[in-house]
């Protein structure tokens, strides 16, 4: 045995009287300091239910194995199973999306507003290529910029944003390289609704959606359930009968007293060059509403409703009822379909020059005998024109004003006007006959300035209503650009309208609705009221 060195000679034995060793190394005598054990608390976790979302409490720790190697996992564990921490994704689950929001430099250059770290592609470059796209849309859009001077910007913007979704990092150089080579072989716009306006994705789309309306050969079956009922026809405030009263006895209201449409003076009927001044507003007032209040202003000056008007011209004034268009000059039905003769003898059905389908629109102007007719287009069911002409007043009525910001009709184009409108209405019957499906935009407007009656018409105002319901109409601007993203009738004061270009839209807006949008129940049959009808079947 070794000799003790007393180490713990001068500590109390912590047994005290009841240690039983024989030679304890603690001490035994009276009054020796008590040895103080150390107790470190040691804190073990209780079995306790899953705390809510709402609990505060700290989760306790993870469970210590008594095992010095941790227990195997099952490489056929559940796929529900929490993946190991340095196998877990902590980024984002799909490529960074970088995108990006734009303002003007100086110089006119959209600026990126991109986040560095979720862009792909390193922003100086970005930015770059972002300029070139700009500085070659502005040598395309030179003719346009004028009146659309934020257009290259925008679209430069959506290009490079296009080009970046397209492409990764490595590749993007080139593909943007690409997009201005494309750039540079489109042709030179000269309005915003040309072909080449627009961004790769927008070229492409809209000459697809071209191609598919081009190998639309449209035919009656197509737009059948589309041709309003008589009913519908009353409803929308088409003449479908012969008003009661002499046709044609009083053409024109010179030196009568009328109220003036414009400004709702009364006023005495006179020649354009006698007429009285009107001060007018040549817009309509809606509702605007800013700084919390709603006040009716004109679309035309932004003036306020009941504020001096922004236009001068003659007074002017409009028939709406049908008894004195009908004085004015008579109402009459399109002609019946060719049947032969009773002797089987002379012409037939199959020799009838009429069309199946025509779209038609008519510009009006100010005349002593109210609002009349000064062109007619016609276009058929491929957009081919068949027939335009300017009409020639009949004789005892004088034009008041041309309205030429809407008509586009000017003094010196329709003083080559030939024909009147009689000879206009012979002329459509090698087109249209009482079979034939009339296509319009508003279009009893256009018949009743014909002084037309007819039984079959497609209406784009009624096939695409406004959302808040009748009487309200969407304009056929409108309509043209949100489903044919073309721009119409951008001639403004001095051009005004094309009668040709609106026929065309009224028609590619029936042939994009038959193919985008379900056809309508077939409507039930109704009986022939039409004079001419009961003589065609009548044969």
């Amino acid at each position: 045995m070794f000799a003790t060195l007393g180490l713990f000679s001068s500590l109390a034995c912590p047994q005290k009287q009841s240690c039983t060793r024989p030679n304890c190394i603690f001490s035994h005598r009276p009054g020796t300091a008590e040895v103080f054990s150390l107790h470190i608390p040691v804190h073990v976790p209780e079995d306790s239910p899953v705390a809510g979302p709402s609990s505060s409490s700290i989760p306790a720790k993870r469970p210590i194995h008594s095992t010095d190697r941790p227990p195997a996992t099952s490489h056929h564990a559940s796929s529900g199973a929490e993946p190991p921490a340095k196998l877990r994704r902590t980024g984002p689950t799909t490529r960074p999306s970088a995108i990006s929001t734009a303002s003007h430099t100086s110089t006119g250059v959209p600026l990126l507003r991109v986040t560095a770290a979720q862009s792909q592609v390193a922003v100086p470059v970005r930015q770059a290529m972002l300029k070139n796209l700009y500085e070659h849309f502005c040598v395309l859009y030179e003719k346009i910029l004028i009146t659309n001077p934020t257009l290259a910007s925008e679209h430069a913007l959506r290009q490079e944003e296009e080009v970046y979704h397209k492409s990764n990092k490595l590749t993007y150089r080139h593909a943007v390289i690409s997009s201005i080579a494309s750039l540079k072989k489109r042709d030179f716009p000269d309005s915003i609704s040309h072909p080449s306006v627009g961004t790769d994705a927008d070229v492409a789309a809209r000459a697809e959606a071209q191609k598919k309306m081009d190998a639309l050969r449209l035919t009656a079956v197509h737009i059948e359930n589309h041709v309003l009922s008589v009913d519908e026809m009353e409803r929308w405030g088409y003449i479908v009968d012969t008003p009661a009263g002499e046709g044609g006895s009083r053409p024109s209201e010179a030196g009568s007293i009328k109220t003036c449409e414009r400004c709702g003076q009364p006023f005495k009927v006179k020649r354009r060059e006698e007429a009285d001044e009107c001060v007018f507003h040549w817009g309509r007032p809606f509702t605007s509403k800013a700084d919390g209040e709603r006040r009716r202003v004109y679309n035309c000056c932004s003036r306020s409703f009941g504020e001096e008007g922004c236009a001068r011209g003659p007074h002017v004034f409009y028939d709406s009822s049908p008894e004195d268009l009908h004085l004015r000059h008579a109402f009459s039905f399109t002609r019946p379909a060719s049947l032969p003769d009773s002797s089987g003898e002379g012409p037939s059905i199959a020799t009838d020059t009429a069309l199946d389908i025509v779209a038609m629109d008519c510009e009006m102007i100010y005349t002593t005998g109210g609002m009349r007719v000064a062109r007619v287009s016609v276009v058929d069911s491929t957009g081919k024109e068949v027939f335009d002409e300017l009409v020639r007043m009949d004789d005892g009525v004088e034009v008041i004003d041309y309205n030429t910001r809407f008509s586009g009709i000017t003094p010196e184009a329709h003083a080559s006007a030939l024909l009147p409108l009689a000879a206009i209405r012979a002329s459509l019957d090698a087109l249209i006959n009482s079979r034939t499906i009339i296509i319009g935009h508003g279009l009893e407007n256009d018949l009743k300035t014909l002084r037309m009656l007819h039984h079959r018409c497609v209406d784009t105002a009624i096939m695409f209503p406004h959302p808040s319901g009748p009487p309200y109409r969407r304009a056929l601007r409108a309509l043209a650009k949100d489903f044919l993203g073309k721009t119409i009738q951008t001639g403004g004061g001095t051009t005004g309208h094309s009668s040709v270009e609106d026929s065309v839209a009224t028609l590619d807006l029936v042939r994009w609705h038959v193919l985008n949008r379900p056809q309508p129940k077939p409507k039930p049959a109704e009986s022939v009221s039409s004079p001419q009808m009961v003589d065609v079947l009548s044969i």
